[in-house]
Formats: C-alpha cells, sequence, structure tokens
C-alpha cells in the first residue's frame, strides 16, 4: 500500500503540471494573459518537482517519463502558443508561429526521449522556451517571430550545458 502511494506521488506533479497547462490555455482564451502566464510558471515548478521525487524515492519509470513529456507539451508548447496567439490580431505569420512551436516542441522532446544527452541538451528546452514566451506575456509581450526563433532553437543541434 505505502509503496503504491509513493510511486504515485511524482505523477501527481506530473498531473499538477498537466492542469497548470491546461488553465493556462483556458485563462489565455478569455483574456486573462497574465495568469495564464503565472500559470505556466506554476507548470514550471511541477515539472522541477516531479522529476526530483522520482528520483529521491527511487520510483522513476518509463510510464512517467511518458507523462512528463506528455504534460510538457501542453504546458510549454501548447499553452505557450495559445496564450501568443490570444494576445494578436490575427495574420498568417501569427498562424504559423501557433502551430510551429508546439510541433518543435514535440519534436525536441521525442528527439531527446529517444537520444537522452549526458550533460548538455540538444536544442533549447521546451520548458525553457515556454517560460521565456510566459515571462514576455506576462510583461505584454508576444511575437509571433519571437515564437518562431525559439520553435527554431528547440529542433536546432545547438548544445546547451544543464545546470
Amino acid at each position: 500500500m505505502m509503496a503504491s502511494i509513493l510511486r504515485s506521488i511524482p505523477n501527481v506533479f506530473t498531473l499538477g503540471n498537466l492542469v497548470c497547462g491546461i488553465f493556462s490555455i483556458t485563462f489565455a482564451m478569455n483574456g486573462f494573459f497574465k495568469v495564464s502566464a503565472l500559470l505556466i510558471f506554476l507548470a514550471a515548478l511541477c515539472d522541477v518537482f516531479d522529476g526530483k521525487l522520482a528520483r529521491m524515492l527511487k520510483v522513476d519509470s518509463p510510464m512517467g517519463v511518458e507523462l512528463d513529456s506528455l504534460a510538457d507539451i501542453v504546458s510549454f508548447g501548447v499553452a505557450p502558443s495559445i496564450l501568443v496567439h490570444s494576445m494578436h490580431a490575427h495574420s498568417a505569420l501569427l498562424t504559423l508561429a501557433f502551430v510551429a512551436f508546439p510541433i518543435a516542441g514535440a519534436w525536441r522532446l521525442g528527439r531527446f526521449n529517444v537520444s537522452p544527452t549526458k550533460g548538455y541538451y540538444k536544442g533549447v528546452p521546451i520548458t525553457l522556451a515556454g517560460l521565456i514566451t510566459a515571462a514576455l506575456a506576462f510583461f505584454s509581450f508576444s511575437s509571433p517571430i519571437l515564437l518562431i526563433i525559439l520553435a527554431v532553437l528547440m529542433v536546432s543541434p545547438i548544445r546547451i550545458p544543464k545546470l
């Protein structure tokens, strides 16, 4: 019983990440841009704790890794994309950015899950790209061009040292 509860704790934080992403989308679509951005930051906090707890409790699992990636796509790919989309007048560039950002994030996560790197990230992590977008949106700045640049950086071969 206790072992089952311990195994579930990291997944609760992963699902918290996902719930924050879903609510971020809802708030962005209703014009509450600052709340939406803050929820992306709260999702990142949950994302930090799920991995740390899984390693600390020695309950990391392939299912937990996949669940984490799915939550990350929503919270740091789709939510920031919808946040920027909701802040702008519609245009072809905005539509391109709106689609490219989460697709690039999903691609980057898939690439990492298949070929994890040690000591560095290959491409900008989706979490960082989502947080940059959320931070700027919190201060009422958003740009489809920035989304496209971040999308390209996520799938680029550049190496970013892990902290």
